[in-house]
Parts: structure tokens; C-alpha cells; sequence
């Protein structure tokens, strides 16, 4: 049963033909540059599943266990990576690296979440893989991790391994607070549950940690190769790059956190998980936080159609 009581407030609304046809509720967090709660929407103190949001502090936890990549390796360990050549290369290099295969990855096989690559991949006779799953340069990382320390490699998603225990002990740290509920990802790795606040908060301490700590190390290579994160063709690759110092990661069921080089961050999830809403939401909120990039327009573009041509738009709303 949902802990909600009252629906959230509509973030966004779907707009056809000039006909308000749906709406996405969900809640919404900015933090100051000192960390203080600004502006909010909905509920953003009850824990969610922020899904992929959590893999730079996966990442650092990785780090803390004595993991030894950087460059785009390391961005690609917080990644949800969209199946490009060199994602997939990438991940062959950590698994290289640690002296595994492909055999050792225990995500899901999967095609690459670019639509592109797909098709590539697919005409070419290809079929589902773990290594184009978008979570395997983190599973790589994990595996190296097992290595590293003599863990064990074929129960590493197990919440009870070492490595995941560490996870959950970062992922406390970093956000300012206890977890108190573990489910299970898309990618069979446990996810921690987090409020959007915390949430926010740990990706404002990546950004402001001192250099040279773990956590630093994630968001310096995000940042330095937002590709390896997203991809060619995704929202938090365009973000990075344009916005100098901005750290972004986006999770599946339509969660986005955000930190900015000044130590501003956000957090926000869309109820529905409707994914169309992330863009446009991101977009305002990044605006009303005082952002002037043209990237903005791009990233906030999230057009309908109707027999091929565009006949509306999902729009944000607060």
C-alpha cells in the first residue's frame, strides 16, 4: 500500500492539439550551495528507489574498495551507457583489467538502449548480450572490486556480499541518511531506497568533496566524459557538457538528480515514471535555479506526434 496520502503536485502535462490530455504528478527537491532545503514539490523526505541515480556512489563505494580505474573506465562504472561501440569496448577493457570475461557479468542480456545502435547491432545479426545491457560497466566494476579484495565473483548482486554491504554504507554517508529499504534493480544488483533530499545531497557531496577522495574521482570523470555516462544521444551527456561543473544522472522510473559546481543540487521523480516528463521538468527546474545555457531547449524538447508530425508537446508546469 502507498505511503501517500494526497496526490503530488502535476510537474508536467501532456499537451495534444492543443488538448490537455495527461498530466505527471511527482515531487521535487533544490538544495542551497549550503546544502539547506530551497524549494520543493510533493514529498521529498519519504525514501524512493532512485534507481540508477544511485551509481556514483556505487562507484565511489567501488573506489573505497580499492578499485583502481579513472578516465572514462570510471564513467563508465556509474553509467547506464547506451550500447555504443565504445561503451561496449569500455567495458571489455574493465573486465580485461580485472582478468574476466563476459561470462562473469550476471546482469540481464539485453540490447543497447540507443535505438541506433540497436539496429545496428541487430542487422548485423546480433542479439541480446549482458555486456550491451546499460548497467554492465557497473557490474564490471563490481566484478573488479570482487577481485581486488578476494571476494567472492558469483554472488556479488547478493545484498549480503561485502561489496553490496560497502554500497549501502556509502550510499548512507553520502545522502546523510540510513537506508531502510533494498529492492532489487533491473540489473538483478540490490537498489537502495533514498528520499529525494538525500538524494540531492549525495550527488551535492560528489561535486564539493575534497579532490582525490572517491567520490571526487566519480563525478571529476563524469563530467570529464559525459558520453560514457549517457551516450551520444542522451539528455545527461548534452547537460555536462554544456553546463561546465554540472554532474547529472538520470534512473529508470523517471528519477533525475542534478549537482551544480557551486553546490547546488536537485532531485526529483516523476510518479508515473513516465520518462517524456524528464526532459521538461529538468529544464524549468535547472531555469528557475538560474541556468542560462541553450542547451535548456534542447534537453526540455519533448514533442508528440501524430501521423509523423508534431501535434504537441509535454510541457512543464510549476
Amino acid at each position: 500500500m502507498s505511503t501517500v496520502e494526497r496526490p503530488h503536485p502535476v510537474l508536467a502535462e501532456v499537451v495534444r492539439s492543443g488538448f490537455v490530455e495527461g498530466l505527471h504528478r511527482g515531487s521535487l527537491v533544490v538544495l542551497d550551495a549550503d546544502g539547506r532545503v530551497g524549494p520543493t514539490l510533493g514529498d521529498v523526505t519519504s525514501p524512493v528507489f532512485p534507481r540508477s541515480c544511485n551509481k556514483p556512489m556505487q562507484a565511489a563505494a567501488m573506489l573505497r574498495a580499492g578499485v583502481a580505474l579513472d578516465g572514462e573506465l570510471l564513467a563508465l562504472a556509474a553509467a547506464s551507457h547506451s550500447g555504443e561501440p565504445f561503451h561496449v569496448e569500455g567495458v571489455r577493457k574493465i573486465l580485461a583489467g580485472a582478468g574476466l570475461t563476459e561470462s562473469a557479468l550476471r546482469n540481464p542480456p539485453d540490447l543497447p538502449v540507443d535505438v541506433e545502435a540497436a539496429e545496428q547491432w541487430l542487422r548485423a545479426g546480433g542479439g541480446r548480450e549482458r555486456i550491451l545491457m546499460n548497467c554492465s560497466g557497473k557490474h564490471a566494476a563490481m566484478l573488479t572490486a570482487c577481485v581486488v579484495n578476494g571476494w567472492p565473483l558469483e554472488t556479488y548482486p547478493d545484498p549480503g556480499h561485502p561489496l553490496q554491504r560497502l554500497v549501502l554504507d556509502v550510499l548512507s554517508d553520502l545522502s546523510g541518511e540510513p537506508v531502510e529499504r533494498v529492492g532489487v534493480d533491473g540489473c538483478g544488483a540490490p537498489v537502495a531506497a533514498l528520499s529525494l533530499t538525500g538524494l540531492a545531497r549525495a550527488f551535492a557531496r560528489c561535486v564539493g568533496a575534497p579532490e582525490g577522495t572517491p567520490e571526487r574521482k566519480v563525478a571529476d570523470a563524469m563530467r570529464a566524459h559525459p558520453e560514457y555516462v549517457a551516450g551520444t544521444r542522451r539528455a545527461d551527456t548534452w547537460l555536462m557538457r554544456e553546463v561546465p561543473g554540472a554532474l547529472a544522472k538520470v534512473g529508470a522510473e523517471a528519477v533525475q538528480a542534478v549537482a551544480l559546481p557551486d553546490g547546488r543540487a536537485l532531485a526529483f521523480k516523476i510518479d508515473d515514471g513516465g520518462r517524456r516528463a524528464l526532459g521538461p521538468v529538468l529544464a524549468r527546474t535547472l531555469e528557475l535555479m538560474g541556468v542560462d545555457s541553450p542547451v535548456l531547449a534542447r534537453i526540455a524538447d519533448s514533442p508528440l506526434l501524430g501521423g509523423g508530425e508534431r501535434v504537441g508537446e509535454v510541457r512543464a508546469v510549476f
